[in-house]
C-alpha cells in the first residue's frame, strides 16, 4: 500500500481554506434537529431537503422560523418560534466540539507552511467565541465572514476575498466544505474543492468535486494534497 507520509508535498498547493458552521464545529445538525423538535411541538415537520436550502448560507433562501409560520396561518408570530428554537439550539449545543481531526488538519497546515483561511457565511461575532473557547485563532492568516461581504454562499465572493487576502491563485488553494451552498461558491471560485460531510449533510447530492472524505480524522492533510495533486497530474495527461 502506498504511504502518503513518506512523499514530500508539491508547492503547487500553497494554502488551504475552511468553512466554520458544520465543517470545523458541527453546529449544523444540532440546528436542524432543535427546528425539528419545535415544528413537531406544533405537530408540523422539517424535510431535511427543505431545510438544505439554507444549510451553509443565510436565511434568505428559505427561513425555517417564518416558513413555519405561515403554515400555521400565522397564528404563532416568527419570533416567538426563534425564540423556541434559540432555547433548544444552545442546550444542544452545550458540550460541542471540534469535529475529529479539525486540530490536526490545522496544525498540519502550519507544520507544511501553508496559508490558512476560514471562510464563513456566519456573522464574526457568532463563530468568534467557539474561536476563542477551542483555542484556534492563532492557526489563521485570514478570517473572513458574512459581515466583510455584499452576498454569501453560494455566492463565491467569501472564498474570492479569502484568496485576495492570503495572495493566493484560485488553483494553489484547497476548500474544505461539508455543504452544497459552501461547496459551489469554493466551486465557482475555482479552488480544489474537498467535501468532508457532517451527520446531517452526508445524504447531500453532491457532484463534481475533487475528493471527498467521511471526516479530517480519516485522511490527513498531506494526504489529500497529494491525492489532488496526482489527479491533476492525470488530468493534466489526459
Amino acid at each position: 500500500m502506498k504511504n502518503y507520509n513518506d512523499e514530500k508535498v508539491s508547492i503547487l498547493i500553497k494554502a488551504v481554506v475552511f468553512d466554520f458552521d458544520g465543517l470545523m464545529v458541527d453546529t449544523e445538525t444540532p440546528a436542524y434537529h432543535a427546528f425539528c423538535k419545535v415544528y413537531g411541538e406544533y405537530g408540523k415537520e422539517l424535510p431535511l431537503e427543505m431545510y438544505a436550502q439554507c444549510v451553509g448560507t443565510s436565511f434568505d433562501v428559505f427561513n425555517p422560523y417564518t416558513y413555519l409560520a405561515e403554515i400555521l396561518q400565522h397564528t404563532v408570530d416568527p419570533e416567538v418560534i426563534r425564540k423556541q428554537v434559540d432555547v433548544r439550539y444552545k442546550e444542544m449545543l452545550q458540550h460541542i466540539q471540534p469535529r475529529p481531526g479539525v486540530v490536526e488538519y490545522l496544525s498540519e497546515a502550519k507544520e507544511l507552511g501553508l496559508k490558512i483561511g476560514l471562510a464563513s457565511s456566519s456573522y464574526f461575532n457568532w463563530l468568534e467565541p467557539y474561536l476563542t473557547k477551542f483555542d484556534l485563532h492563532g492557526y489563521f492568516d485570514s478570517i473572513n465572514t458574512a459581515d466583510l461581504v455584499q452576498e454569501v454562499k453560494p455566492n463565491p465572493e467569501l472564498y474570492l476575498l479569502s484568496l485576495r487576502k492570503l495572495e493566493v491563485e484560485p488553483e494553489e488553494a484547497i476548500s474544505f466544505e461539508d455543504s452544497l451552498n459552501g461547496f459551489t461558491a469554493a466551486k465557482k471560485a475555482g479552488l480544489h474543492t474537498v467535501i468532508v460531510p457532517n451527520e446531517m449533510t452526508s445524504t447531500f447530492p453532491f457532484e463534481d468535486y475533487d475528493l471527498k472524505i467521511p471526516s479530517m480524522e480519516s485522511m490527513g492533510l498531506k494526504e489529500v494534497i497529494l491525492r489532488l495533486e496526482q489527479q491533476n497530474r492525470v488530468e493534466t495527461l489526459e
